[in-house]
């Protein structure tokens, strides 16, 4: 762990810049993905990368090369490229950065467990295997995979005024996924689809449930081939963490995203509903909605001490009772905006800069249990786990579709429904939550591979939430 950083540290320090002030960020990552399809063990996919970005501060103009070459003379000739690129930027510069306060913290942060040695990857393999071979024998189950993603990363962010912060982390991506076929029909079950993965060792895989699961997904599998298309119109709409968490995601995440929201993404990812003068202003859902940046939930994907422009995190309210209070802009955007904002300036790589993401986004439990949440619904869908998603460009009008449903009636589960979607306006949506599932239903999850900027960079996002109740929301099937 933190191998380089002495040597880091020393080459740092032995760097010479006409910059006010710069920084060196390092990055190291390795990743193994093993599956198992149909009792059969794919290759595993192995990968490692590493690198450096040296950003600098010169004459209030930022700009920042990466290099893979981490020798002196390497890391020298990429701060001389940063200089270049800030004189040749000057003339054009819409900022002057001259007086942005710099980070000066020196701190570590580890994942959970990160001590405890994760099983080789033969082991892993077999537990995958051996999970294969539990799905029930039957014609109608045409195919299905159990997958094992592990990534380790380590981090070291270096600048001249005296910061050294140092992250080392494991992110643990367990899954199976289950397809059945009836010759005119198929239907696929998973856990969790994409969406488990956590910061820790091999608790997570206990966590998300794959030991033993395999019968259950089958059997649901099987249950929604031979279930009714979900019916169409307006009902309660009971939403699972797993789905709530594309719903939070697509529909909160990336509306409250500050660069977003000043234009960066426009041609790229698009645009917002929400408009700056909108912070402390818009009631955004109702007053059942409480959400949170919160670095702070060991396990989760996005925690951290401080962002990648070294800025501590701390936990934050975005929107409080309903009303909108904080978007998710880091140091810079809050300096463009003159807001405050989150410690959620993050790069994807050592060769991307850090700009506006998601980190861990969550909502607030409430106080009421499943039975509660269930029982206080008369005409309803249960849904859970996500299987498509569509938005527009201003993260408003969408359209979600889900892998389970059952109907509730009276306040009871009653049977199992296929193809259960969805579809309502963000501005609306959230404002029609009425209840909100208590701690017993709260679930910590989140997604690998959420996509934004130019060059794209795929990010970790957490999310977690409680189970959640929508009033008349349009719901339809897939014969609609």
């Amino acid at each position: 762990m933190f191998d380089l950083s002495a040597q880091l540290s020393q080459r740092f320090a032995a760097l010479q810049s006409r910059a006010q002030f710069y920084s060196l960020r390092y990055v190291r990552q390795t990743s193994q993905h093993l599956c198992v399809r149909k009792n059969v063990a794919e290759p595993p996919h192995l990968s490692s990368d590493e690198g450096a970005m040296l950003t600098v501060r010169l004459n209030g103009v930022e700009a920042y090369a990466a290099t893979r070459d981490l020798s002196q003379r390497g890391l020298q000739a990429a701060l001389e490229q940063a200089e270049q690129h800030a004189s040749r930027l000057a003339p054009h510069a819409l900022l002057d950065l001259s007086d942005q306060p710099v980070a000066t913290a020196r701190a570590d942060y580890l994942s959970p467990h990160l001590n405890d040695a994760f099983a080789p990857l033969a082991d892993c393999i077999a537990l995958l295997m051996s999970e294969s071979n539990a799905v029930p024998k039957d014609e109608r189950l045409v195919n299905w995979q159990v997958s094992l993603g592990l990534e380790n990363v380590e981090q070291i962010y270096l600048n001249n005024a005296g910061a050294q912060i140092r992250r080392a982390q494991r992110f643990v991506y367990p899954g199976m996924t289950v397809t059945a076929f009836d010759g005119s029909d198929s239907q696929t079950r998973s856990l969790g689809r994409d969406n488990f993965g956590q910061q820790g060792g091999a608790e997570v895989i206990s966590n998300c449930g794959l030991v033993g699961s395999a019968a259950q997904v089958a059997d649901q599998a099987l249950q929604l081939i031979m279930a009714p298309n979900t019916p169409n119109g307006p009902r309660d709409l009971l939403l699972m963490p797993d789905q709530m968490i594309l719903q939070i995601h697509e529909s909160i995440g990336h509306p409250l995203e500050l660069d977003r929201i000043l234009g960066d993404e426009r041609n790229y990812a698009g645009t917002s509903f929400v408009k700056a003068s909108d912070f402390g202003h818009l009631q955004y859902g109702s007053e059942l909605l409480n959400v949170t940046f919160d670095p702070e939930i060991p396990e989760q994907l996005a925690s951290y001490s401080h962002d990648d422009d070294g800025t501590p995190a701390s936990k934050q309210f975005l929107i409080r009772n309903g009303l909108l209070e904080r978007p998710l802009g880091g140091a810079l955007s809050q300096f463009r905006a003159d807001m405050p904002g989150v410690a959620n300036s993050r790069a994807s790589n050592w060769n991307r800069p850090p700009i506006d993401r998601m980190a861990n986004l969550n909502i607030e439990p409430g106080d009421e249990s499943l039975e509660q949440l269930i029982g206080g619904i008369e005409h309803g869908v249960l849904m859970s786990t996500n299987r498509s998603w569509s938005i527009d460009d201003a993260r408003n009008k969408f359209q979600f579709g889900c892998e389970w449903g059952q109907l509730i009636e009276n306040g009871e589960l009653k049977g199992v429904v296929k193809n259960p979607n969805y579809r309502a306006i963000s501005a609306q949506f959230w404002k029609n939550l009425s209840a909100v599932g208590d701690a017993s239903t709260f679930k910590v999850l989140g997604t690998p591979n959420c996509g934004k900027g130019e060059p794209n960079q795929v990010i970790r996002v957490g999310h977690a939430s409680p189970a959640c109740v929508f009033k008349q929301v349009d719901v339809f099937g897939g014969d609609a």
